[in-house]
């Protein structure tokens, strides 16, 4: 009867244990997916003014988000927007198709997040600017490069085959255009638009400004890593312009948003396109025009294997085309109004997009996942 009692003790106990952070919650955050994809590792942005209304004693250093089934501690981070103030909580979680998720705030010292985003000024490689999460990495060109042969214009992408954050080491090393094993640079920009970049287009020609010539950081991890480029006035066919793109990458994502603020004299709407360098020899090209979506899986380039590009416009109903040296979205903005789109990549030897038809399917669904975003109610 001893062994017997002492097992019906641990049943209380037990049940006890798995209700007691959920009533110490300060607040809930129930999340709903509407959509028929299942979430898997999203980065959901939670307004912050949402969570102090609930709970307006919150200790910014002294919180921890769980999931309020597993009691798991949910990864976050307390996203700026390069302001002093909190603008948002992110947390990175799974939500099943036509399901829904419930979060809790509770009291506590949180675990030590794993850092899977970064970016930074390059001072040392003639003013670039790059950036990483666990799957993708990019690079844009800065005013230290403009007076060189090498000079470049467009995105430029890292292929990675390693959840790891790699800048820095491969910076220090000086040896990014050979695999060692965790992936390279290969993917060749020029004076182009690069892996989908935007620019003025009057008359079939691009306008090109210069490089970005100042920066600044907003937000650099764990699960957000975002920042603005400033670039200075230049001529477009009669028309001097300015514009400063913000740019953010999500942990375990492919793909980029990207804002383009343009400033001008005049009300008119001023013509831009997105563009994805084509290269001479042929590759998969996907362009739906009613949903936005431009891809394209390039030639393989030997040992190195295939990259995958794409732009992706949410509010689709472009105009797309190629020309001799990029194929293009066509759009419009106005002086003062952004306009938001994304770009992302794949790498056939990362060992998970692999070809054309699964590149092409990422699209499709990454497309109906920015139609149907999840949707969040804090109690």
């Amino acid at each position: 009867m001893k062994k017997v009692f002492a097992f019906l003790l641990l049943l209380p106990g037990a049940s006890f244990f798995g209700h007691a952070q959920t009533s110490t919650a300060k607040t809930t955050i129930v999340i709903n997916n509407s959509s028929d994809i299942d979430r898997v590792g999203e980065v959901l942005s939670i307004n912050w003014a949402s969570i102090i209304v609930k709970y307006p004693g919150i200790d910014t250093a002294n919180f921890k988000v769980l999931d309020a089934i597993t009691q798991r501690e949910i990864p976050f981070q307390l996203e700026h927007k390069g302001e002093v103030a909190i603008q948002n909580l992110l947390v990175q979680v799974n939500v099943k198709a036509k399901g829904n998720a419930k979060l809790l705030i509770v009291p506590g010292k949180p675990a030590a997040m794993v850092k899977k985003t970064y970016g930074r000024y390059v001072p040392e490689r003639y003013d670039d600017f790059a950036w990483e999460n666990d799957k993708v990495a990019n690079r844009m060109y800065g005013k230290a490069l403009e007076t060189r042969k090498d000079n470049a214009f467009g995105i430029d992408i890292w292929v990675k085959k390693t959840n790891k954050l790699v800048i820095n080491d491969w910076y220090k090393k000086g040896d990014y255009h050979t695999d060692h094993g965790d992936g390279m640079d290969y993917y060749s920009v020029g004076l182009t638009l690069g892996a989908g970049d935007i620019a003025p287009y009057v008359k079939d020609s691009v306008y090109y400004s210069k490089n970005y010539h100042n920066w600044k950081l907003l937000d650099n991890g764990p699960l957000r890593t975002s920042f603005q480029l400033y670039y200075d006035e230049w001529d477009v066919a009669g028309k001097s312009v300015k514009v400063v793109k913000t740019i953010a990458l999500d942990a375990g994502s492919h793909f980029n948003r990207i804002q383009a603020d343009y400033s001008y004299s005049g009300g008119s709407e001023l013509p831009v396109v997105i563009g994805i360098v084509k290269r001479a020899e042929p590759g998969a090209i996907l362009m739906d025009e009613q949903q936005g979506v431009l891809g394209y899986w390039e030639p393989e380039h030997g040992a190195d294997g295939t990259t995958g590009v794409a732009v992706i416009i949410p509010d689709g109903k472009v105009k797309m085309n190629t020309d001799k040296n990029h194929m293009l979205t066509h759009t419009s903005v106005k002086s003062d109004e952004p306009i938001v789109y994304y770009n992302g990549s794949a790498w056939s030897k990362g060992n998970e997009i692999t070809n054309a038809k699964a590149w092409f399917k990422v699209l499709d669904t990454f497309s109906q996942k920015l139609k149907q975003p999840l949707t969040v109610k804090v109690q």
